[in-house]
């Protein structure tokens, strides 16, 4: 497990997650689209100890730049073991409301480009006999509310795409992790009122992936008391959750 492809690698909670592995002395494949802060965070890694660290600038979108990236981390780690898949963008909901061209293009990035990513790992490590594919989703993909239905909308194909991913690939000995964080401060999320025990900062959420990884969990809400706060929401009655604020 020590030979990792983190897609979306300069997001908050990636760079998390790559310092603790670096620790372990991984090798890591970053991938992003950012090629000075690649650089930046490739040395911090190797200071950290990382076995190896390299970088790959990469468009989630352009799904046929998918493969080329799969096979340029094989050549330069000769083996995978993992991929985690990290990249999400957080959309305005009234824009995407106006707009299904603006709607779209967030569930491209943050769906269809994460299934077209899955499909290749999958194939891939089918083909190994192991392998770890863990992706971020989102608690916000377990019931529509009005304030961020097209993000949920996202979040919710990806989910349901691994819970099947890993009912295929089990027999297979590939491990399929779907991560489900709550709100967590992170730059993507600058513009919300981050007051209140609820918030995460992506050192916790990180941990707790690392755990999950290596406890081989299917799915885990971060912080863990993410999962009572959903089953009170998606159990509330339609009838009344449309009346709700959400």
């Amino acid at each position: 497990m020590k030979n990792w492809i983190i897609i979306g690698a300069t997001s908050a909670i990636a760079e998390s997650v790559c310092r603790l592995w670096a620790v372990r002395g991984y090798s890591l494949f970053l991938v992003a689209r950012n090629q000075s802060k690649l650089d930046t965070l490739a040395n911090d890694y190797q200071v950290r100890g990382a076995a190896k660290v390299h970088t790959h600038l990469l468009d989630v979108n352009a799904t046929d730049s998918h493969q080329p990236c799969w096979d340029a981390a094989l050549d330069a780690m000769g083996r995978i073991d993992g991929i985690l898949i990290a990249h999400g963008t957080l959309p305005d909901q009234k824009a995407c409301e106006a707009s299904y061209e603006t709607a779209l293009a967030e569930i491209n990035t943050n769906a269809l480009s994460v299934i077209s990513l899955c499909t290749l790992a999958a194939n891939e490590f089918e083909k190994q006999g192991t392998g770890n594919i863990a992706v971020i989703s989102s608690v916000a993909g377990d019931r529509g509310r009005q304030s961020n239905y097209v993000y949920g909308a996202a979040k919710g194909m990806v989910t349901l795409f691994l819970q099947g991913l890993r009912n295929r690939l089990f027999a297979s000995g590939v491990h399929v992790l779907t991560v489900k964080p709550g709100f967590v401060d992170t730059p993507m999320t600058t513009e919300f009122d981050k007051g209140g025990p609820l918030w995460a900062t992506p050192d916790q959420v990180a941990a707790g992936i690392v755990s999950a990884i290596d406890k081989k969990r299917n799915e885990v809400y971060l912080p863990w008391f993410w999962w009572g706060i959903m089953m009170i929401i998606k159990n509330i009655p339609e009838f009344v959750f449309k009346r709700l604020s959400l």
